[in-house]
């Protein structure tokens, strides 16, 4: 079990990898960015740049070279993606698929996503019904969670993925980790 800490996240979204862990009693390896990297990225563009320049640059050193790094080391890897997330990037999600954007001409990775065809109301059941842990940001409006600037709670009736990169065009709101969604959309 892994997860990723980008050095932005909420500080309830640090607690709830604590209570994960608390709860299934397993170690959870958090991966962070590369330190140079990221003090070298954050002193030539400061800490917001990603308003101005888009989110690719920050969450590309945040994000997804630690998840690279990690993967190179395993054979597939599970994610929590649903077709219903985001009907722009994520519709045509499948249970089981080649990783297009992790894999290499040596490394074939899978990626299995096991939740692909449910609603966000069978994960809510799921949830209450077997004492699942959530991050209690989720009581506050908060669907979808990720880096604390990134991330804001949505309106009633507003899409879950609203809440990300709220400031650009709807069809770019993966961060890289889920890159082969948008090469399946282009495709």
């Amino acid at each position: 079990m892994f997860s990723l800490d980008t050095g932005r996240l909420h500080a309830e979204t640090y607690r709830f990898i604590e209570q994960v862990r608390n709860h299934y009693k397993i170690s959870i390896d958090v991966l962070s960015p590369d330190k140079d990297a990221l003090e070298k990225f954050v002193r030539e563009k400061g800490l917001y740049s990603f308003y101005q320049d888009g989110h690719k640059e920050c969450c590309g050193i945040r994000k997804v070279v630690p998840l690279r790094n990690k993967l190179a080391t395993l054979d597939a890897w599970i994610t929590g993606q649903r077709k219903d997330q985001s009907p722009g990037t994520r519709a045509d999600v499948p249970v089981v698929e080649k990783d297009m954007a992790f894999s290499t001409a040596d490394h074939v990775l899978i990626k299995f996503n096991p939740l692909s065809y449910w609603s966000s109301a069978q994960v809510w059941q799921y949830i209450r019904e077997n004492d699942v842990p959530f991050n209690e940001l989720h009581n506050r409006g908060f669907i979808s969670i990720g880096c604390e600037p990134c991330t804001r709670p949505v309106l009633p009736n507003q899409h879950e993925r609203e809440g990300r990169w709220w400031w650009e065009e709807a069809t770019m709101k993966e961060c890289g980790l889920h890159a082969g969604n948008l090469q399946q959309k282009a495709g």
